[in-house]
C-alpha cells in the first residue's frame, strides 16, 4: 500500500483491510510524506503486528514504490503480493475473490486485476471527463499493444511472487503507466490475466495524484511500444501465441 500524504484515510483503510481479510499482512510504503503519514504508519505498525512500514527517502513515483514493496515481500517469503491504494477507492471486500481467482484453480493466472471496466464493475463519484479518460486510455492500450485487459491501468491487483520473479523488476515506468507495463510483461511471458469486477469509489479525503505528466508518460510509452511491436522491434521476449492459455472468465461475468 503506497502512501504519499494519505494521513486522512490511511488508518481507516488499513484497519478495514485487516478486519476484512484475516490471512493478509499489510506493508505500507511511504515516500516521506510531509503531512505525517509515515509517522501514522509507524503508530499503526506498533499497535498491529500484521502491519509493517517501509520508509523511502522521497517521492520517486508509484512504480518505484511498488517495486520496493515487491522486494520486501520477496525477502520475507510471501508467495502472493497485492497492490492496493490507501485512499479507500479499492474495496477490501473484493480481495477474497481476487485471491480465490489466483489460487483456487489449477489453471492459475499470472495476474488478477480488480477491474472497473468489466461486466459487474462500477465507478462511483467520478466526473464524466475522468471516466472518459480512463476508459479511453485503456481502450488505446488494448488496441496499440494487443493487450486483452479491459482495465490495464488498475492499481488493485494480485501477483504470484513466482510470476514477478519470471517477468523481472527492471521497470522504469513511474506513474500509472507502470500498471500497463507490468500487465504487458505478464501477458508477454505467456501467463493468463483474470479481471475480477470491483466497485471503485472516488477518494473521500486527500488529493488525487493524477496529473497531466502522468497521462503524457502513459500515452507516449504506449505509443512507442505499440510501434515497436508492430515493426518487430520489441526489445523483450514474447511467449509464442500458442503457448498462452485462454483468459479465465470473470468470476461474476
Amino acid at each position: 500500500m503506497p502512501t504519499y500524504n494519505e494521513i486522512e484515510s490511511l488508518e481507516r483503510v488499513a484497519l478495514h483491510v485487516l478486519d476484512t481479510v484475516a490471512l493478509v499482512d499489510l506493508l505500507i510504503v511511504d515516500d516521506a510524506s510531509p503531512d505525517g503519514t509515515g509517522d501514522l504508519a509507524d503508530r499503526l505498525a506498533a499497535d498491529h503486528p500484521r502491519i509493517s512500514v517501509l520508509h523511502r527517502t522521497g517521492k520517486e513515483g508509484l512504480g518505484k514504490a511498488y517495486l520496493a514493496g515487491f522486494d520486501v515481500a520477496r525477502e520475507r517469503g510471501y508467495n502472493v503480493v497485492v497492490e492496493m491504494d490507501a485512499d479507500g477507492s479499492h474495496p477490501a471486500e473484493t480481495l477474497p475473490l481476487m485471491l480465490d481467482a489466483l489460487t483456487g484453480s489449477e489453471r492459475r493466472p499470472g495476474l488478477v486485476v480488480g477491474s472497473r471496466w468489466v461486466p459487474g464493475g462500477a465507478v462511483l463519484d467520478w466526473p464524466a471527463g475522468r471516466r472518459r479518460l480512463s476508459k479511453g486510455g485503456n481502450l488505446y492500450a488494448r488496441l496499440a499493444l494487443g493487450l486483452p485487459v479491459k482495465d490495464a491501468t488498475a492499481g488493485y491487483r494480485a501477483y504470484p511472487m513466482d510470476v514477478l520473479d519470471v517477468i523481472g523488476t527492471d521497470v522504469d515506468s513511474r506513474g500509472y503507466c507502470f500498471q500497463i507495463d507490468m500487465a504487458l510483461r505478464v501477458y508477454d511471458a505467456g501467463f493468463r490475466i483474470t479481471e475480477v469486477p470491483i466497485t471503485f469509489r472516488e477518494r473521500e479525503a486527500g488529493v488525487s495524484k493524477m496529473s497531466g505528466g502522468i497521462v503524457a508518460e502513459a500515452m507516449r510509452r504506449v505509443t512507442v511500444w505499440g510501434i515497436q511491436r508492430r515493426l518487430g522491434l520489441w526489445p523483450r521476449p514474447v511467449a509464442p501465441r500458442g503457448s498462452r492459455e485462454p483468459l479465465v472468465p470473470d468470476p461474476q461475468g
